[in-house]
Formats: structure tokens, C-alpha cells, sequence
């Protein structure tokens, strides 16, 4: 198992630790636990190590071109300096993966895939790859360190870093000593920034952090509260909203797909599921009693039809409730009352619109 380069901060925190996509990662710290990590992101501030997440590097001419007949979303929307979360799929519109892009030049694209499928990615994109054009697979390269909650921008400016960037943009700062690409964005739904340091100074950028986070209440988070955060916003999990069983039309994520462009892996299929209507799509569901939806419990109408499954959910820290993202049946519209089944018994559910919580990425 892969450990992070922070691997010996977690320890000395003694933190839970649990297997992600091959990497022994932090779930929870003792002392706060899930709840109040939780709740830190949501009113102050948390600093998440996520350097299992994937990176790689596309470089060379006709990189732009390239990616756009690869990735789902449409790369030309965006200038130099600015990233954009996008999918790659296969030629039946399965999810090998959803990433974000960063996007240097039109010859220079800095990609940050699902930790598990880093290997599938690289290995699709350089199945593909015309001449001139390189793939590197990065993943041990870089770290990956999230700073998110309201307080997120008044930590950084204590850090002596610029924040009055636009939402998805990033830049090249110094934090500790130590040159770090800063883009804002996250997974948290609050205003944040990731960064990604070299792995040789990941250590000094994050106790840098830490040190200017605790004193105005923030909290290191592990990934358990990372779930529960992005599960009340209702962003995708991949193994879970999507996958190559769950196209993102099926996924309603729809919006990241660059629609007008000449063709990329999988548009095909894409197109025609559009045109003809999706059988199934993912939707928002919140508890009515005491039930907590989890992944893979079934989902039936009130009279006993199936129509599918959960495929996350959690009890909402913020909320108080249970809620989840279920693919289900078409039919399936906002306002429903819908039953799941909780290790045998039934429990109500309503179908609601995402988010849970207010997004305030922005």
C-alpha cells in the first residue's frame, strides 16, 4: 500500500487510518472525529491531505486537440491559468475516470485523476497519443493539500499568498519556503484552494498551514468528513455516481460535456442517450424518519417496485439527517416518496434537489 509524503503527520496525530485506491490515507483524527471535522470545513476551516489523488502531465504540440477528443468537456472554453473538472470515458460512454485539467498552454495540461485510476488513464490517453505529444504519469511527483471553509482565504493571506483569483483559476505561489501550484476549487462546496507542492517539501507547506489554521479554530480533517461534505453538495464519486457501468448522462452530469464539439471517446454513445432520454439518472434523496441511506441499498416505489439503488449516502452533519444519491428509473421526479431498504427494514425517503447545502464555491 502507497503511503502519502504527510504519511508521518497522520501517525503522529494518530490519526484512523483506511485504504484508499491502494493509498493508506487519514479517515478521522482522535479529539474531533468526523462531526466536528465536518462542521470546521462548513463554519471555519480545514486543511485535508489528499495526495493520493493521481497527477500527470500532457505536453507538446496539439496537446489542446489532443485532450479534446479524449476528455468530455470542451478544454477551448477555458484560458491559460484556469482549470476544469471533465470526464474520460470509453467508447460505450462508461466513466474510466473524472478529473480535473489544468490547463498552462495550448501545449501544456497538468491533469489530477481518481488516485485508483491514474494507471487507466494515462494508459488510455497514451493509447491514443499522436506523435509529438507525451504522457507522463506524475502520481508521486506532487502532493496534494486542500484548504477549504469560509476562513479558507483570510488562512492563505496570513500565508502571505494572493487570493483574489477567480473560482477555477490557478497560479504559482510560495507557502513556507516552498513553490506551490494554488488553484481554487475543492470538494467540500465551500470557498477553497488545493495545492499541489513537490513531494520533497510537502512537509514544510503543510505545518505552514497547520500552524495558521489552528489559531482561528480550524482543524486537520481526514477523508471521512471529505465524504460527508461532498455527499451534501451531491458531487460524484467515482465507483459510485459514476463508473463504466454509469454513463454521465445517467450521472446528470451532463453539464460537463462539451456537446458541440466535432467528437471525443464515447460521444457516440453520449449523443444518442441524450437524444433518446436516459433509462435511469441519478437523483437526490433525504431521509423522512431515522433511516440513513448507504450504497447499494434498493429503492422501490411504496408499493414495491424496484427502481434502483443508492449509490452514496451518509447521515448529513449539517443537516441531521439521512441523505443520498441514488440512480433510479427515469420516472423518477423531485417531490417523490420513495422507500429503501435499511438492513431489512423500510424506510421513507423524499426526492429532492441538489445541493443539500448551499454551495458557496464562489
Amino acid at each position: 500500500m502507497k503511503h502519502s509524503p504527510l504519511h508521518d503527520k497522520h501517525l503522529a496525530r494518530n490519526a484512523k487510518m483506511a485504504d484508499f485506491g491502494g493509498w493508506l490515507m487519514p479517515i478521522e483524527y482522535p479529539g474531533a472525529g468526523v462531526l466536528a471535522e465536518h462542521g470546521a470545513v462548513r463554519e471555519k476551516v480545514g486543511i485535508f491531505d489528499v495526495s493520493h489523488l493521481g497527477k500527470a502531465s500532457v505536453t507538446g504540440k496539439g496537446a489542446l486537440e489532443f485532450l479534446n477528443s479524449m476528455f468530455t468537456n470542451d478544454l477551448g472554453r477555458i484560458g491559460n491559468g484556469f482549470a476544469q473538472y471533465t470526464l474520460l470515458c470509453n467508447e460505450k460512454g462508461g466513466v474510466i475516470d473524472d478529473l480535473i485539467a489544468y490547463r498552462n498552454s495550448e501545449e501544456d495540461f497538468f491533469l489530477v485523476p481518481n488516485a485508483s485510476n491514474t494507471t487507466d488513464v494515462v494508459a488510455t490517453l497514451n493509447a491514443h497519443v499522436p506523435a509529438g505529444i507525451t504522457v507522463t504519469n506524475l502520481h508521486t511527483e506532487y502532493a496534494v493539500i486542500a484548504v477549504q471553509g469560509p476562513l479558507a482565504p483570510a488562512v492563505m493571506q496570513s500565508l502571505g499568498v494572493n487570493t483574489a483569483i477567480d473560482y477555477m483559476a490557478f497560479e504559482k505561489v510560495s507557502i513556507g519556503g516552498a513553490d506551490v501550484i494554488l488553484c481554487r476549487t475543492g470538494y467540500t462546496g465551500e470557498l477553497g484552494y488545493e495545492l499541489l507542492p513537490k513531494t520533497a517539501d510537502a512537509s514544510k507547506v503543510w505545518d505552514a498551514i497547520v500552524a495558521a489554521i489552528e489559531p482561528v479554530g480550524g482543524l486537520v480533517c481526514g477523508l471521512g468528513a471529505r465524504d460527508t461534505l461532498r455527499t451534501e453538495m451531491g458531487y460524484p464519486l467515482h465507483g459510485h455516481e459514476l463508473s463504466l457501468e454509469i454513463t454521465p448522462v445517467e450521472a446528470s452530469a451532463t453539464w460537463a460535456i462539451g456537446w458541440d464539439k466535432s467528437g471525443f471517446l464515447g460521444s457516440e454513445v453520449l449523443k444518442s442517450q441524450k437524444a433518446q432520454g436516459a433509462k435511469r439518472r441519478s437523483v437526490a434523496i433525504k431521509s423522512l424518519d431515522r433511516g440513513i441511506p448507504r450504497g447499494g441499498m434498493s429503492v422501490k416505489t411504496k408499493d414495491g417496485a424496484a427502481l434502483g439503488e443508492v449509490t452514496s449516502g451518509t447521515f448529513s452533519p449539517s443537516l441531521k439527517v439521512g441523505i443520498g444519491i441514488a440512480l433510479l428509473d427515469a420516472s423518477v421526479k423531485i417531490g417523490d416518496q420513495l422507500v429503501i431498504d435499511v438492513r431489512g427494514r423500510d424506510s421513507m425517503v423524499e426526492v429532492v434537489k441538489l445541493p443539500f447545502m448551499p454551495s458557496h464555491v464562489r
